[in-house]
């Protein structure tokens, strides 16, 4: 018997018990169920247009598909040990349904275009979810930000501290990353989407008369790939998505690195909410950012999916091989990963409560002022070099003293760097910050225009907002673009157009 299962008609014996095992996939690819299903329904239609299907019969196939889709939905598939892949399960479904005209479907198609067709598809929809969820994290860094525009803290380099920042301008950092994120997924997904590969069969077409095109359009596609071979042998679109996702992983494991910093008692510049931490099984006192440590721990898995679907393709001859069935199995893992992470973080983000007394009591402390005092002495005719030697000499000698800049008299700076001006303006972080007002500075005004910047980009759809972010009401920047757009490509503005399935 080979119900379940869409080959086997050569052979005399059943499948070695461990053989099979080793071979079966429903468990991983029951999961694209949907994809499958939109998929057999487009190619029930194109059958019926070429006459392969009887009205009657092509409308007891799609009766017969819907009826699957409400099994599947609610749980109540019937599974079977003898079902192979997805696709197995469900040609033996619609044949207990429709009898043999359920085998009718398997006409001029094969599981390597299938699976392909499939993964594509779920691919996609996951770069749209994973889209939302980074610019949820975004908003909830955005919102922080707002409200710390202003807010002295300490800046880093090499976790020492380097100079005065603001504590708006250190959140919306992580949120420009995502950013970046988002536009990688963008670009993932109109890649994902720009090729179908329904109507390459195994690896050279059909004989029969179905046309590629009409399945692109009945699934959302841009087009139709070019080339039937690598058409089924092509897993790029799930390598990108990868490596999307690791990229993401990777910033919010930044992000997360922070967040344990700062909740820890030698920084205390936050606390998390309760509802976003655990306690110890042992100690009674502990208030542990387990969110945030959770978040972390999971990019190493999601870096690793990325290296096993490399690894498995790396060898890998034209065109479809066995090898290829584990192409899901990371990808959904990773995905899985962030749809949990992305959403905790966000949370744990609004739930954080800042100490600005004791953000800003450190912002100038270990030497952060010495840059400006270089920079004041600059200013005053001196050459970097030497302001460079003398503010530095300054600082080892207080250093010898058990003293910092942040306790020295601005008199006593002044009159050991030869007289400098006003040294009280220069040892002062809300001034310092304040002379940082470059675009992309500290400074209270342009932290609140870059959020005002990263508002309208979460306002705008992703497609809009995946290039590279520039000042609101840049006019010579609004001119190049349009006469970019004028003279773009039209199909890759076919792409950018699509409709999503």
């Amino acid at each position: 018997m080979s119900e379940g299962r869409l080959w086997g008609g050569r052979f005399a014996n059943a499948p070695d018990e461990a053989a099979w095992q080793l071979g079966v996939s429903t468990g991983v690819d029951r999961r694209l169920w949907r994809q499958d299903l939109a998929g057999s329904r487009a190619h029930a239609d194109e059958l019926a247009r070429v006459g392969l299907l009887e009205p009657a019969d092509h409308e007891a196939i799609r009766s017969g598909l819907s009826a699957i889709a409400t099994e599947l939905e609610e749980g109540r598939f019937p599974w079977r040990d003898t079902d192979e892949d997805l696709h197995g399960a469900v040609e033996r479904r619609l044949i207990e349904l429709r009898g043999d005209l359920g085998g009718r479907v398997r006409a001029g198609r094969s599981r390597n275009d299938q699976i392909a067709n499939d993964l594509r598809l779920w691919c996609a929809e996951a770069a749209t979810s994973l889209i939302t969820r980074t610019r949820e994290l975004q908003v909830a860094l955005a919102d922080q930000a707002e409200a710390t525009a202003d807010w002295l803290c300490p800046g880093y380099t090499h976790l020492q501290r380097a100079q005065p920042t603001t504590l708006g301008q250190h959140l919306l950092a992580h949120a420009w990353a995502l950013d970046r994120d988002v536009g990688r997924l963008v670009d993932a997904r109109a890649r994902t989407l720009a090729t179908s590969v329904l109507g390459a069969g195994a690896l050279s077409g059909l004989t029969l008369p179905l046309d590629p095109e009409r399945y692109a359009a009945a699934l959302g596609y841009a087009g139709v790939a070019p080339n039937a071979m690598d058409a089924v042998a092509d897993r790029d679109f799930a390598v990108e998505l990868l490596s999307a996702a690791a990229m993401l992983a990777v910033h919010v494991s930044r992000l997360a690195e922070e967040i344990v910093l700062w909740a820890s008692e030698e920084f205390a510049w936050a606390q998390v909410g309760e509802a976003f931490s655990t306690g110890s099984s042992i100690m009674p006192q502990k208030r542990n950012p387990d969110v945030a440590e959770l978040a972390r721990g999971k990019t190493g898995r999601i870096i690793g999916d990325l290296v096993a679907l490399l690894t498995t393709l790396k060898g890998l001859p034209l065109t479809y091989n066995r090898d290829l069935q584990e192409d899901k199995a990371p990808v959904l893992d990773a995905v899985d990963a962030l749809e949990l992470v992305l959403p905790a973080l966000a949370g744990t983000v609004t739930s954080l409560s800042f100490d600005r007394e004791r953000l800003a009591g450190s912002a100038a402390a270990g030497g952060a002022m010495a840059t400006d005092l270089a920079e004041g002495l600059v200013a005053a005719g001196v050459p970097f070099k030497a302001a460079h030697e003398r503010v530095g000499q300054l600082v080892a000698r207080l250093e010898r003293e058990g003293r910092t800049l942040e306790d020295a008299d601005p008199h006593e700076v002044g009159s050991e760097l030869f007289e400098l001006d006003d040294a009280a303006s220069l040892l002062d972080p809300e001034q310092a910050v304040a002379r940082r007002d470059a675009v992309l500075g500290p400074a209270p005004e342009r932290v609140r225009d870059q959020l005002a910047l990263l508002r309208a980009r979460l306002e705008a759809p992703p497609e809009q907002a995946s290039g590279p972010p520039r000042p609101l009401g840049d006019a010579q920047a609004d001119e190049a673009d349009a006469g970019a757009d004028a003279g773009a490509d039209a199909g890759a503005d076919d792409v950018n157009r699509r409709d999503q399935p």
